[in-house]
């Protein structure tokens, strides 16, 4: 009788026990991209990637730690060599605080010029001084080389967070959705209840001075273009 000899692959078998890979996104391989198609998904996923991250101002190492995988992987993913897997598509979405839909604009051809950001799907990003009960979820990302403005929901939770006075280009604009809170701007203070408006300019120091009535939500919009709108700086 002729022996069959059946190849395992990477699985071994060994006193009835299988050993299995742990499943991790890097897991899953990335395809070496050939066709056309394959080629402008890879090329328009990697330079979504690359602008998402330098728009929020991350390292390789900082997304490819978040992701899980190796900063080598995502370089490639950057460059379009290769296309990665759903798994890895996943853990890009997750680290960097972006929808699939993100990722994959402009596939088609047909770019549109509108952003959508769905419910909760807004990048959170740290500013200084920020820490427990304090979230800024970035609302849209300029796709141009210069940055023009940058639209924030902000939500405070904890009244015990003490918070620094923050300074910046531009003019920014607040308008209180939810709770109450005391704003410093310079030397003036201001009680901001919802649908109170403030607009300031961003050089000069502000900030929350104190928490009235949690929670609260603010939407914050910093605009940049001509670094301050005339008759606020």
């Amino acid at each position: 009788m002729e022996e069959k000899k059946v190849m395992a692959g990477k699985s071994r078998v060994s006193k009835g026990r299988v050993k299995v890979a742990k499943a991790s996104p890097e897991a899953a391989p990335e395809r070496k991209v050939r066709d056309t198609d394959g080629v402008r998904l890879g090329q328009q996923v990697g330079k979504a990637v690359r602008r998402l991250r330098a728009t929020h101002g991350l390292t390789l190492g900082e997304v490819s730690e978040r992701a899980g995988i190796s900063r080598a992987m995502l370089s490639r993913l950057e460059t379009g060599d290769v296309m990665p897997s759903l798994d890895t598509l996943a853990a890009l979405t997750a680290a960097l605080g972006v929808g699939l839909s993100q990722l994959l604009q402009g596939v088609s051809g047909e770019s549109s010029p509108a952003q959508l950001v769905r419910r909760d799907e807004g990048l959170e990003v740290v500013r200084r001084g920020t820490k427990r009960g304090h979230t800024y979820h970035l609302l849209a990302a300029d796709r141009g080389p210069r940055k023009i403005f940058e639209p924030f929901l902000v939500t405070f939770n904890d009244k015990s967070e003490v918070f620094p006075s923050f300074e910046h280009p531009g003019t920014e604009f607040i308008y209180v959705l939810e709770g109450s809170l005391t704003y410093r701007y310079g030397d003036e203070s201001h009680t901001l209840k919802p649908g109170d408006a403030l607009t300031f300019a961003g050089h000069v120091p502000h900030g929350p001075e104190t928490l009235v009535r949690l929670p609260i939500r603010l939407l914050s919009v910093i605009i940049y273009a001509g670094d301050g709108v005339e008759g606020f700086g």
